[in-house]
């Protein structure tokens, strides 16, 4: 043979790495650790792995909370107004007492039960008609906007005060940095329309401040004169590490037998 073909693996007689007994490591080298090797990629392959999925369920958390708790609200938004309605077409509760129904004398709704409808026009898009209920829960505020139980109800002396989601859950008060004051809130019950008129805000509150909801807000104690709102939701909008506060005054009533008021009508 005078030249190597392809594939030739050399002569064990003049190669000494394929001599009698050789291994085919060069002297001195150390032998690789192919167990040793192998443990490793599979430890890192494994972590890998678990990032991966961890990863999957947190992508499918978000959309979960911030795409399917919205569809799920809006039909439960829709079905809660169509029950507000319905009930409206029921003969009355009789009031106990005797004398002729006010605002004052509001029978106190039982836990997530609705009770009245909201209407912002402002915030039309997603408050018009908005269900109020009974109670500020997780389960009441993914049904539409939620009333503070210790709170005064609509026309009371006091503080009608509520909340609802800025984010999921149909994000009912999404564009709640949009409101001015001077704008209008306008909340219906069986009876009566309830005008009020935006004031004042604070958004930069902490959850630890319910002052915000007291009959007189920010002074515990005092004896409440006026009849006024307050709307509340979370801030920053995909959190809720701070709260917002809209406060509003009482400036118009008129009975649902007649006329509904001009911002309702788009006459205003």
């Amino acid at each position: 043979m005078t030249s190597a073909e392809p594939g030739d693996l050399g002569d064990p007689a003049t190669d000494p790495s394929k001599g009698p007994g050789s291994t085919g490591t060069p002297t001195g080298a150390t032998p690789p650790r192919p167990r040793q090797r192998d443990t490793v990629r599979s430890v890192v392959r494994g972590i890998g792995e678990v990032f991966i999925t961890l990863g999957v369920l947190l992508l499918l958390m978000c959309a979960y909370q911030l795409w399917w708790t919205n569809v799920e609200s809006a039909q439960a938004i829709s079905a809660g107004r169509d029950d507000i309605i319905k009930s409206w077409h029921q003969p009355a509760p009789t009031p106990t007492g005797t004398g002729t129904a006010t605002p004052s004398a509001q029978p106190t709704p039982d836990y997530g039960t609705g009770f009245a409808l909201l209407y912002i026009p402002r915030l039309r898009d997603k408050v018009w008609g908005l269900p109020i209920h009974q109670g500020v829960g997780k389960d009441v505020l993914a049904q539409g906007a939620g009333h503070y139980r210790a709170t005064a109800m609509p026309g009371q002396v006091g503080n009608f005060a509520i909340a609802a989601h800025r984010s999921t859950h149909d994000e009912p008060f999404a564009n709640f940095p949009d409101l001015r004051a001077g704008d209008k809130v306008y909340v219906q019950t069986r009876t009566e329309w309830f005008v009020y008129t935006l004031t004042k805000d604070d958004p930069n509150l902490s959850p630890s401040d319910v002052w915000v909801v007291e009959p007189v807000p920010g002074k515990p104690g005092a004896t409440p004169t006026q009849k006024l709102m307050t709307m509340t939701t979370c801030t920053p909008r995909y959190g809720s590490t701070g709260r917002w506060a809209w406060w509003a005054a009482l400036t118009a009533t008129s009975p649902t037998t007649g006329p509904a008021p001009d911002g309702i009508t788009g006459t205003a």
